[in-house]
């Protein structure tokens, strides 16, 4: 029986528009405005792209004791500012005369870039692959992950580990905002709560991946002999359901340290203390 969608075959045509698949001449039959969510997305990761790429080639205003921006710690070259017991490893010799940020923001990056929420952002976002959910990809090919460059997302689990260091780096250096301007202990400011929600945020961020996920409790034939990484696993797993909320709140409070750090710096701003 004719149903007036029968494979009509086009010279050349690949994907959906196959001569083996049904033959719908529209690209798609959604009414509603589809493509508010990937415009959306795009729009937040190009405003985070422009805002970091310019705080990290800035090199200046990233110190006011006791701050240190989350962009720029651990601090891994001798150009750093001298930061009283902070993050000071001068890894990287003289020889190194560009930003100390672009030492250490390749592992973040790198973590959040490969991170399995963030390619579907970025792959429906910019690549339109695809654009949402019923609507057709315009590539005429698609190979996923299996070549290069996308290949390369499977390093993954790698940058977690490093994702881990960084972050607890950076809970150190929250630790370091309750000293005040001297260095004295036992004060806090408007800084301090505000990288305190940072850290709490990077953790919980991390700790939702996919990856920690299965270290936690993948390759388990049987939870009931594993009751302590069973209960891990619940816990991960909890935190991977907000995965999508927990990634846009990290990105959102990390961008806000850096940019609290940058006022406090340029003079901009004093740091109200509350003790």
């Amino acid at each position: 029986m004719a149903t007036g969608i029968e494979p009509a075959p086009q010279s050349g045509a690949t994907g959906v528009h196959d001569a083996s698949r049904a033959a719908i001449p529209a690209r798609h039959l959604r009414t509603d405005r589809w493509w508010l969510a990937p415009a959306g997305t795009a729009a937040g990761l190009l405003a985070f792209v422009v805002y970091s790429t310019w705080r990290a080639f800035a090199n200046a205003d990233y110190y006011h004791a006791p701050y240190v921006s989350p962009f720029y710690s651990p601090c891994l070259a001798e150009n750093c500012h001298t930061m009283r017991g902070g993050p000071n490893w001068d890894v990287f010799g003289s020889w190194w005369g560009l930003s100390p940020a672009l030492l250490i923001l390749i592992f973040p990056l790198g973590f959040r870039l490969t991170c399995y929420y963030y390619r579907k952002a970025y792959y429906r976002g910019f690549w339109a692959s695809p654009p949402a959910c019923a609507v057709a990809e315009p590539h005429q090919k698609y190979t996923g992950e299996t070549r290069f460059p996308l290949i390369l997302q499977n390093v993954h689990r790698y940058f977690f580990y490093f994702a881990v260091l960084v972050a607890g780096v950076l809970t150190y250096d929250t630790a370091l905002t309750f000293r005040d301007a001297q260095y004295h202990w036992g004060h806090m400011g408007l800084g301090s709560l505000l990288f305190l929600a940072n850290i709490a945020l990077i953790w919980a961020y991390t700790l939702s991946c996919h990856s920690c996920r299965h270290i936690v409790g993948g390759r388990l034939r049987h939870f009931s002999k594993h009751p302590v990484r069973y209960r891990m696993w619940g816990w991960v797993s909890k935190l991977n359901a907000r995965h999508m909320l927990l990634a846009w709140s990290s990105l959102i409070s990390v961008a806000l340290a850096d940019f609290y750090v940058f006022l406090l710096a340029s003079g901009a701003f004093e740091d109200p203390r509350f003790f």
